[in-house]
This record gives structure tokens, C-alpha cells and sequence, in this order.
């Protein structure tokens, strides 16, 4: 019988030397598969999530895993690195121009979205209303790995802001998502807490994390222009104590962590030094690793004989987020802006792929113990793998069919280079 990690059954005993060995043919091998399954035209994460339950205790590899806390460390230790190299490539201009309706999206948009699903779980799965709204806050946010893979690696070139506005939404929605689960969790472990005593931790939950950010990223260059460190190797030891000072600081003192480290590599990424390039491909590389690390790990953690039971309540999610929570979301949301059209509302409504996060955020019911949890983390798992199977392939075919596309839609030198290889430089 294969060892259960995350148990408190004594494992057998590694040498350092065989771990180490494991361990980077396990990476090798994840890189081999989400080229793989790039060359199918399907996102990386997939190959990446399948070599992970290969490994699992369903699979070849018999391993047993089932620690959903060290999982859910793993997974916010990855997303830092990834939204804050998110930050990194993102013009502030375009920031500026689609700050608006992509904020809005990003917070009513979310919330809508999860209401539909709770409403659609409570009339089509019968959970009770509070299980409804958990599963809806879980899948209600786009996933910043997941879309900025799509749209840099192809170099889909759209007209006007759109793919601004996708790409700045889907790097702060997150803290929206985490915001209503642990709302979710509140109500359901604390019989009688008030609505209204989470607001005030929600008004001030996002400006002091935008303000957290803003200062770490003004401040990082700073140190690396000063110093003797900005041409040497000590500059990425930098880049990464910026990005985990900025979720860290902002959490210990009552912000959003995961938006203040998005908010730091912007602000760092948009100001001028010496350094910039290599911190930027650096940190490139960092959340390429952290895409690799996290999708294996939430692999390892799915029995795929569980999904088997969540089949038709994960069709049926799947559909209802698809086709009815994610458009009404984005028409509702940018109807006071007359600059997007049908087709462009259309085209985010159907780029809003879920990825890593929904599953990280799958775990922290897993962790608190909520007695439905097991099977909304399974459902979680089937909504997002459909999501990718489905809509990551077909971006650039809805893009074309909606004519959104212009004649400079070509990847980047760098881009270019990798797609010939089937993978995708860029894993944001």
C-alpha cells in the first residue's frame, strides 16, 4: 500500500540524494507534459494537472496524498509569484485605460457570478443556500495563470482594450473570490454572525493591500538603483522578498495580500532601472515554476475515481458558468461603458477561464472541516478542467468568428520561439 502523505503514519525514508532525483524528474517529466498537451492545442495546466494524478494514488505512481493545508500553502506561496509577475507585464497604461470596468468586473462581477451558482446549486444540486454561495464564490473568479497563458502565447492581437481589460481583471479578482469564501466559512461555522459585520473588513481589506503595493513596488526599484545589487544575481533575492513582503505585510495588517503583490509588480514594473529586464524575466521564470509546482501538487491531490459521482452536478455547474453567470456578469458590468460592443462583452464573457485558483480555494473548506466540502472540491476540480478543455482552445476561434482579431496578431520573438516547441513562455 502506498505511503499517505500528510498522515501521521510513519513514511519510509528517502535519501536526500533519491528525493532530489525525484523530485527534478518530476519537474522535467511536468514541462514534458504540458508541452504535450500544448501541441493538442489544450492549455498547459492540463498536462501539468494530469501528470500530477498519474503520480496520485489512482495512477501509476500509487502515492497517496491528501494533505489539503500544506496544498493550500503550496498554492498561495505559487499564486504570489504569479500575480506579482503578472504586475510585472502589465503596461500601466493599459491599466489606466481599463482600471474601471475592469475593477467593476472584478468585484460585482465576481459577486454576481457567485450568486448565480449558489442560486442554480441550491434549485439544481440541493445544497443548502450557505453551501450554494461557498460553491459559487469558489468558481465565481478567472484565473490570472490560466488566461495570461492563452493570450501571450498565441499573441492574440484584439481590438481596442479587450485584451486589457481581460488580462487586468483577471489579475485582481482574486482578492473578491478569497473575500466572499471566508464570508461563506464565516456563516457556516459561526451560527449568527451578522452580514454586516464583514463589511467593514471588506472596506478596508482592498485599500490597504492596493496601498501596500503601491509602496513595495515603488520601493523595490529604489533599493536595487541605490545599490550595489542591481546588476548582480542578489537582484532576483530582491525581486522575490518584495513580492512576499508585499503579500505578507499587507495580510498581517488587515489588507489583501494577493492584491497588494499584484499591485507591487505593477507599480515596480512600470517605473524605470537598470535592473528591470532581468527582474522581469527572472520572475517570468519564478512563476513559471510556481504554475509548474502548484498544478502537480492539486494533481497529486484529486483521486480521479472520486470524480466519477460529481459527473452530472459538474456538467451542470459548468454549463450554468459558462453560458448564464459569466455573460450576465460582464453585460451587467460594462453596460455604462459604451466603448465595448456585443461581440467584445461576448468575447470576455467567454475568456473567463477558471484555473488554480477555484481549487486552491476548493481546499479552505477542506481545511475548516465544512462537512460538504469533499464534494464541492470535487466539483470545483471537474469545472475546471472542463473550463480549459473547452474555452482555452477556443479563444482564438471566438476571437476570429467575433472579428475581433487585427492583422498584428503574432507573438513576441520569445513567444514565437517556444509556441514552436508547443509551449507557452509566459505562464500567467
Amino acid at each position: 500500500m502506498p505511503p499517505m502523505l500528510g498522515s501521521h503514519e510513519k513514511m519510509p525514508t528517502l535519501s536526500p540524494e533519491i528525493a532530489l532525483l525525484v523530485l527534478g524528474g518530476l519537474l522535467l517529466a511536468t514541462v514534458f507534459a504540458g508541452t504535450l498537451s500544448s501541441r493538442f492545442g489544450l492549455p498547459a495546466l492540463i498536462g501539468f494537472l494530469c501528470l500530477g494524478m498519474l503520480v496520485g494514488v489512482d495512477g501509476p505512481g500509487g502515492i497517496a496524498f491528501d494533505d489539503y493545508l500544506l496544498t493550500q500553502g503550496v498554492g498561495i506561496a505559487c499564486l504570489i509569484f504569479i500575480l506579482f509577475s503578472g504586475g510585472l507585464d502589465t503596461d500601466w497604461r493599459d491599466f489606466r485605460r481599463v482600471a474601471s470596468p475592469a475593477l467593476l468586473l472584478a468585484t460585482l462581477g465576481v459577486l454576481i457570478s457567485a450568486g448565480t451558482i449558489a442560486l442554480s446549486s441550491v434549485l439544481i444540486l440541493g445544497f443548502t443556500p450557505f453551501q450554494g454561495f461557498l460553491l459559487g464564490a469558489i468558481v465565481a473568479s478567472t484565473d490570472a495563470a490560466a488566461v495570461f497563458a492563452i493570450l501571450r502565447s498565441t499573441g492574440l492581437a484584439l481590438h481596442g482594450d479587450v485584451r486589457a481589460l481581460i488580462e487586468v481583471e483577471s489579475g485582481s479578482n482574486d482578492p473578491m473570490a478569497i473575500f466572499l469564501v471566508g464570508a461563506a466559512l464565516l456563516f457556516m461555522t459561526v451560527p449568527g454572525a451578522s452580514p454586516f459585520s464583514i463589511v467593514p473588513d471588506f472596506a478596508a481589506q482592498m485599500p490597504i493591500g492596493a496601498g501596500i503595493g503601491l509602496g513595495i513596488g515603488y520601493l523595490l526599484p529604489e533599493v536595487l538603483k541605490r545599490s550595489q545589487y542591481r546588476h548582480g544575481g542578489l537582484a532576483f533575492v530582491i525581486s522575490i522578498a518584495g513580492a512576499l513582503i508585499s503579500y505578507g505585510l499587507a495580510e498581517v495588517l488587515g489588507g489583501n495580500g494577493f492584491l497588494a503583490a499584484y499591485i507591487a509588480g505593477l507599480t515596480a514594473g512600470n517605473r524605470v532601472y537598470r535592473a528591470r529586464h532581468i527582474v522581469s524575466t527572472f520572475q517570468d521564470g519564478m512563476a513559471w515554476l510556481s504554475q509548474v509546482v502548484m498544478f502537480l501538487t492539486l494533481g497529486l491531490l484529486i483521486t480521479p475515481s472520486n470524480l466519477i459521482d460529481v459527473i452530472i452536478p459538474g456538467l451542470a455547474i459548468t454549463f450554468i458558468l459558462m453560458v448564464v453567470a459569466r455573460p450576465i456578469s460582464v453585460f451587467i458590468c460594462l453596460l455604462p461603458f459604451r466603448r465595448f460592443d456585443w461581440r467584445e462583452k461576448l468575447f470576455v464573457s467567454w475568456a473567463g477561464l477558471r484555473g488554480a485558483v477555484p481549487i486552491v480555494l476548493a481546499t479552505f473548506p477542506m481545511v475548516a472541516g465544512i462537512p460538504s466540502a469533499f464534494a464541492i472540491f470535487n466539483i470545483v476540480f471537474f469545472v475546471v478542467l472542463l473550463s480549459s478543455v473547452i474555452q482555452g482552445p477556443t479563444m482564438n476561434w471566438m476571437a476570429k468568428r467575433l472579428r475581433l482579431t487585427t492583422e498584428k496578431a503574432q507573438p513576441d520573438e520569445a513567444h514565437a520561439a517556444l509556441a514552436e516547441d508547443g509551449v507557452e513562455r509566459d505562464p500567467h
